[in-house]
């Protein structure tokens, strides 16, 4: 009995001394080897537990980057623009991009990550998936560009594209009318049915971004800038050019002349201004007769709004002002 509790008292007792060594759990010091079988069972069932919760940890952390794909610094002259680009080049200049460059430089870099692809049959370079004008400001400053690599074929690399800019609002209506019309017109979708299914746009809202990036170059060129088309205009400006388009183009022929030119909203109007119709009384060639001799003969054509005036027998010296009068009917 005597030998019993001896025992008992000698494993209770930790030693004593200025520093004491950190114990686990149930009291033994950290590293000390068991006295029993009970306590070795003990220790390495304290040990197990601390792995499994660390491994529990570890698998939990794992998960929240299930499906994340990790970011790289690279060198923007690395980097080519995508074939889909849908960036007008316009949308490289300008007070809005200047504005973007200077947040990029204050932070020291895009903190919105770009995704690219691997080029392609040429090793360490990259094409772009999104991100066009954070890559364009990145290579302006001379700075790395932060980036998202992913390996997509080429539609999923459309679409992602399309979604990305979709989501951000920036992109403009010719832009994107430009990107789907080159989708098609390159085969990457069957038909314009099949590209509003897979992007996930509405069909009229499709057929609206294309029609204004299919409006002839002689319309567009009217304009400051292609990217100053509103969808709200496309109806207008197909109808007027459906009905008279030869009159249309010679009023945006004559807009291109113009300097300054006139702000896009008035062009616009300019070029869906309905036309006056000739009255009937006009509508025919109609002769005049002046004073000893002057005659004049009027021709109409209404439909292409012009008037041809025949004169005879007409002094020269009334010629500067026939041509002063003329000027003032046209001003």
């Amino acid at each position: 009995m005597g030998k019993k509790l001896l025992a008992k008292a000698s494993f209770v007792l930790a030693p004593r001394g200025p520093i004491t060594p950190a114990s686990n759990s149930e009291g033994r010091a950290e590293g000390a080897k068991p006295k029993t079988a009970i306590g070795a069972m003990a220790q390495f069932t304290d040990r197990q537990s601390s792995a499994i919760k660390e491994a529990v940890h570890l698998k939990e952390q794992l998960e929240e980057f299930q499906g994340s794909l990790a970011t790289k610094l690279i060198d923007p002259t690395r980097i080519v623009r995508s074939k889909w680009a849908n960036r007008h080049e316009l949308s490289f200049v300008g007070p809005e991009f200047e504005g973007l460059k200077e947040d990029i430089r204050s932070q020291g870099g895009n903190v919105q990550p770009i995704k690219v692809r691997h080029l392609r049959n040429e090793s360490g370079k990259y094409e772009i998936v999104f991100g066009h004008r954070r890559h364009q400001a990145c290579l302006e400053l001379g700075i790395d560009v932060q980036a998202v690599i992913d390996d997509l074929d080429e539609k999923h690399l459309f679409i992602e594209m399309d979604r990305e800019n979709r989501q951000r609002k920036d992109l403009r209506p010719y832009e994107i009318g430009a990107m789907y019309s080159k989708a098609l017109d390159e085969g990457l979708f069957s038909s314009a049915r099949k590209l509003a299914e897979e992007v996930g746009i509405d069909q009229s809202q499709l057929n609206k971004a294309l029609s204004l990036a299919r409006l002839p170059a002689g319309i567009l060129s009217a304009f400051e800038s292609p990217l100053d088309l509103q969808y709200r205009w496309v109806a207008d400006l197909v109808r007027a050019i459906q009905k008279d388009p030869d009159y249309i183009l010679s009023v945006a022929k004559a807009i291109q002349s113009e300097s300054p030119r006139p702000i896009s909203a008035t062009v616009f109007k300019r070029l869906t201004k309905e036309r006056g119709t000739i009255p009937h009384s006009l509508g025919k060639d109609e002769m005049l007769e002046g004073t000893e001799g002057r005659k004049g003969r009027l021709v109409f054509n209404g439909r292409k709004r012009s008037v041809r005036i025949d004169l005879s027998n007409i002094d020269p010296d009334r010629f500067s002002a026939i041509k002063a009068a003329i000027k003032r009917l046209l001003n």
